[in-house]
């Protein structure tokens, strides 16, 4: 598919390279959503199929994305030739590899939706013309409808669940995931598809497992033990699922056992379900950094905390969406039994630890400007 697809997506990269916008160290930053958020072109859909899962239509829709600007290009193909040669020691030294342009590329439901977004990149050895190579590009690798910083994934073991088989075909083969194994709960493991996109990731597929299972007989049919669990599961009724927060039912029992005892982490991504003033209204710019929790959330928040143990929420006023963070601590964590520990104490930790995390974890944005901005405990 990819080979023979490869002039015609040839063809659309060709036209994407935009003017440089001014510096800005990342690539990744929000000031360039307008190239993907509502862009004017429309963009070009270059993925669409039914779910036989509740998620409706699912598509991939590409943008043309600005940077980095064609100077810079010639510096990036000598990188990846030598990973190339790296990889494929037996290949002729001298193979070139030509970018073909960047593009952003939205993954969405019923065409309404924004379930992830990425920026890919494409390029093609010069000895081979069919082929082709579509990668993600930093600093975050978009997995099935879900982000994870890069910085996760450089010595992690990671474990992705998916439900919908159409949803995983359309990361692989239209926003750049890597091809990596593919298991079902009944212990079958397989490949979607055959890709030579693996070649350029230096090895982190093979630190990816991803399970087409839904999320609540994963966590009953395994005893793995988890440091860090990213919950991301509307659908495409942009509904979450009321048996991933029911607080008497099984799933967040278990979860609460398959996280770390010590340090434990789940982190859950909720659409606020409360109305907040429009941009165009006088007062907006007032709240722009408050996004108030309706009953919906704050029942899901509540739970989490009774189940996991100490948790928190930041929000994301612009998109309307909440992070909601629920951490195991030194064994008291979870059913309810976690210490009251001085809130206090905790938020000056966090400020004066912020800087630390960045250095550490080399990030692209500041912390503290999160913490500043619709953080609060969950009661």
């Amino acid at each position: 598919m990819w080979r023979q697809g490869a002039r015609a997506i040839r063809r659309s990269f060709r036209g994407y390279s935009a003017a440089a916008r001014r510096q800005i160290e990342d690539e990744g930053d929000w000031r360039f959503a307008p190239e993907w958020w509502e862009p004017e072109s429309g963009g070009l859909n270059v993925f669409q199929q039914h779910s036989s899962h509740g998620n409706g239509l699912v598509s991939v829709v590409a943008h043309p994305s600005s940077r980095p600007a064609p100077e810079q290009w010639p510096a990036i193909e000598r990188s990846l030739q030598q990973r190339y040669v790296e990889i494929h020691p037996e290949s002729d030294p001298s193979t070139q590899l030509s970018i073909l342009g960047y593009q952003w590329r939205v993954l969405r439901f019923n065409n309404i939706t924004r379930q992830s977004t990425a920026k890919v990149m494409a390029a093609y050895r010069k000895s081979d013309p069919g082929s082709l190579y579509v990668m993600q590009q930093p600093h975050c690798l978009a997995v099935p409808c879900k982000f994870l910083s890069l910085f996760v994934i450089r010595s992690a073991s990671i474990h992705v669940l998916e439900i919908d088989p159409v949803v995983v075909s359309a990361s692989i083969q239209a926003m750049g995931f890597p091809v990596c194994e593919v298991k079902d709960m009944s212990g079958g493991s397989f490949r979607l598809i055959d890709s030579p996109n693996q070649d350029l990731w230096q090895g982190i597929q093979e630190r990816l497992c991803l399970y087409i299972s839904d999320a609540e007989d994963f966590i009953l049919g395994n005893d793995n033990l988890y440091d860090l669990v990213f919950i991301d599961a509307y659908d495409g009724d942009d509904i979450f699922p009321h048996k991933l927060w029911d607080p008497d039912g099984p799933f967040l029992k278990s979860l609460a056992d398959r996280l770390h005892p010590d340090h434990g982490t789940a982190v859950v991504n909720l659409h606020a379900d409360s109305d907040i003033l429009a941009p165009e209204t006088d007062y907006f710019h007032h709240f722009e950094s408050i996004l108030p929790m309706g009953k919906y959330v704050s029942q899901v928040c509540r739970a989490y905390k009774r189940h996991v143990g100490l948790a928190y929420k930041v929000s994301v006023p612009w998109l309307c969406n909440i992070s909601l963070v629920a951490c195991r601590r030194g064994g008291g964590g979870g059913r309810g039994l976690a210490l009251s520990p001085d809130r206090n104490f905790l938020l000056n930790s966090l400020v004066a630890k912020s800087s630390l995390v960045e250095s550490v974890l080399d990030l692209p944005f500041p912390c503290l400007q999160y913490i500043k901005t619709g953080f609060a405990f969950i009661d």
